[in-house]
């Protein structure tokens, strides 16, 4: 129909329809909106997950000054030279990222997850002291210490100082609790194994050790039951201390060995002590006890209940030759 102008009237009702469209429109998209942050999603917030009394927002400055996503994938962003990380702390927990991420050159022993297990913080996260239970919490670190406990990676050692470590760990707890719809995928289990290859690769979900031959001691092994030096160098070695302390005078996490022994050692109370066996091993037992200028104390576990004196003598002996 036309108006006498020639217009159609029914051009201001298909206006209003239009309007009325976009008005509804605009009403979903804003009930959407408020709805996607509604807390009742239980989505988790950076902020508000902590570890070790840092948060998670300090953590991702740290993940992404060390450009971490140029080799890792992380809630599906990033690379895939390494592993995903977005689950880490969910499957290996916080005691094997502590033993870990200060030295990640080496795949860490249980030795070391179990020092890592007496700092109050890692046990807080863990919600147990005991190896045993933590592993059965957290059956990737079971996994990675049972197939790769002690080996090389292909990871650089990072210059990661106790705070940025457990900001990382901060950081990776908050992604582990992201409701992240499945990602990332589990791979299908596959349990045949080509012809061929029995006893060279390992069926899923049993150990490596399990299929490969017992090996034969060593001439090592037994040099070091009589090279008191050589035992020590091990036994720092599968106690995880070199993720801290560099066998120069390098500074990290905690001390340089290198030279230490016999010379003088300035502490935090303004104090001076010679490193004598005396002060190696109660550094050892009783980390706090004398604390090293320039370090902050309750950062290294007391390794009291850990190492029996024919051990400790051992240790002794090998920073003494340092």
């Amino acid at each position: 129909m036309s108006c006498l102008n020639g217009t159609d009237c029914r051009e201001p009702a298909k206006r209003r329809a239009a309007l009325a469209v976009l008005a509804l429109m605009l009403a979903i998209f804003l009930l959407l909106s408020v709805w996607s942050f509604l807390p009742s999603r239980g989505q988790a917030i950076p902020d508000a997950i902590q570890y070790g009394g840092v948060d998670a927002v300090e953590g991702k400055r740290v993940f992404q000054a060390y450009n971490c996503m140029g080799c890792h994938t992380i809630v599906g962003n990033g690379a895939y030279l390494g592993p995903d990380l977005t689950r880490i702390h969910a499957t290996a927990g916080a005691a094997w990222l502590a033993a870990f991420l200060p030295s990640a050159g080496g795949w860490p022993t249980s030795a070391a997850v179990r020092v890592q297990l007496q700092n109050p913080a890692v046990r807080e996260d863990a919600g147990t002291a005991d190896l045993q239970a933590y592993l059965q919490r957290h059956p990737g670190a079971a996994e990675r210490l049972e197939q790769r406990g002690g080996q090389h990676t292909l990871m650089p050692n990072l210059p990661l100082d106790a705070r940025e470590v457990t900001a990382l760990i901060a950081f990776l707890k908050y992604t582990s609790t992201l409701h992240t719809e499945g990602w990332p995928p589990k791979p299908r289990e596959d349990r045949r194994i080509p012809a061929g290859l029995t006893g060279q690769m390992p069926v899923a979900g049993q150990a490596a050790a399990t299929i490969a031959p017992a090996a034969a001691p060593t001439a090592t092994a037994a040099t070091q039951a009589q090279d008191p030096v050589a035992r020590g160098r091990q036994l720092v070695a599968d106690l995880g201390c070199v993720a801290c302390h560099a066998t120069d005078q390098k500074r990290t996490v905690g001390p340089g060995w290198g030279g230490v022994s016999g010379h003088e050692v300035q502490l935090a109370d303004g104090t001076t002590v010679t490193a004598d066996e005396a002060y190696l091993v109660r550094s050892i037992r009783q980390p706090d006890a004398q604390i090293v200028a320039g370090y902050p104390p309750h950062v290294m576990p007391p390794y009291d209940a850990l190492i029996d004196e024919a051990d400790m003598q051992a240790i002794v002996a090998y920073l003494r030759s340092l």
